[in-house]
């Protein structure tokens, strides 16, 4: 099942190739070991999504993952990356995305217009997004640049505190009550994206910042890559109310692939069956109803299940839905027309 085209919340593709160095086109085109390369999108069926500008830390990324495969775990905040630091490899990474542009990979899009009309061409779309804005200055100057450069969405952190707010940690198990809400320029972020039209992501916010930023903003509330916390009650899952408050918002949540947010132990391994992801969004639709839950994979960020594997594994995970009961119908809202109509409610156009 290659079809409906999925449209997905969230990957990591730019940082891969931009700390693999060397041409990202070329890169891409070849092959590489991660989740997406050109093969992969066509066997997939991947429309195109949401292509997050991540800026990394000076962390054992394979440490924390080990250490997320015990029973309990409180993994130690990465420090600050103060604003100067993360610039440069804001900007590299948003020079990979303009660079397979050039080549003709995929489009960078700001409409949703522009996203369907991809989608008929048979070329992957993408939106910039930024994962936590320590690329962001106090005044703003480098948002008006970013956005020209095509930014639609961010998320005020990763799980790493900024100016703006306080990350939720990788803790488990844990709620996500941990520090406190936005701070003073964390609420001028929110005013500013919304009358710009950025959408905001609360994926890696604290239960603070979260409810912080559901107060202050006045567009529709989105988890591009979260999950159910009833089921799996890790510290980056969403609580029931959060959802209904995603809900009320007419926001939505895309569902995360990766492993230790599903699992109800918590364990970052890839050992999960299709079951497991549909018992996440049948929760994700009891709170939010069937029009506002999509997908959000966080391929080459995480360790997904092994029966996805990567982008080629999809048609596979289209084929367990289709067997867990959902319809046509749905399966075209989930893969892509939910992002579609969200869009359109942020952009506005």
């Amino acid at each position: 099942m290659r079809e409906p085209a999925i449209f997905d919340g969230h990957n990591d593709l730019l940082s891969e190739l931009w700390r693999a160095g060397g041409d990202p086109a070329q890169r891409f085109a070849t092959g590489l070991p991660g989740h997406i390369d050109k093969a992969r999108v066509e066997a997939g069926g991947f429309g195109g999504g949401f292509f997050a500008v991540w800026i990394p830390s000076p962390i054992d990324l394979g440490d924390l993952t080990t250490r997320m495969l015990q029973p309990q775990y409180d993994l130690p905040m990465p420090p600050p990356i103060p604003q100067a630091e993360a610039l440069p490899a804001a900007l590299g990474q948003i020079a990979v995305l303009h660079r397979l542009e050039a080549a003709g990979h995929l489009t960078v899009c700001t409409s949703v217009d522009q996203i369907e009309a991809c989608r008929t061409q048979g070329r992957m779309a993408a939106i910039l997004h930024f994962e936590g804005a320590e690329a962001i200055d106090g005044d703003f100057e480098a948002l008006e640049v970013f956005y020209r450069a095509g930014l639609r969405s961010l998320g005020p952190v990763w799980s790493r505190n900024t100016r703006f707010a306080e990350g939720v940690p990788f803790r488990f198990p844990a709620m996500p009550d941990a520090g406190g809400g936005l701070t003073d320029d964390g609420v001028r972020l929110v005013e500013i994206c919304n009358r710009m039209g950025i959408m905001l992501d609360v994926s890696h916010l604290n239960a603070a910042g979260f409810w912080d930023l559901v107060r202050v903003s006045d567009a529709p509330v989105v988890a591009t890559h979260s999950n159910a916390h009833a089921i799996c009650p890790h510290a980056r899952n969403l609580t029931d109310d959060q959802l209904r408050a995603i809900a009320d918002t007419d926001g939505m949540v895309g569902l995360n692939f990766a492993t230790a947010f599903l699992r109800p132990d918590g364990q970052m391994v890839s050992d999960v069956p299709f079951e497991m992801m549909m018992r996440h969004l049948d929760h994700l639709m009891e709170f939010l109803g069937e029009d506002r839950v999509g997908l959000g994979s966080d391929f080459d960020g995480a360790v997904v299940p092994a029966v996805i594997k990567d982008l080629a594994g999809l048609p596979a995970f289209r084929q367990a839905m289709r067997d867990h009961g959902y319809n046509d119908q749905l399966l075209e809202k989930l893969c892509w027309s939910n992002w579609m109509a969200l869009l359109r409610r942020v952009w506005k156009r």
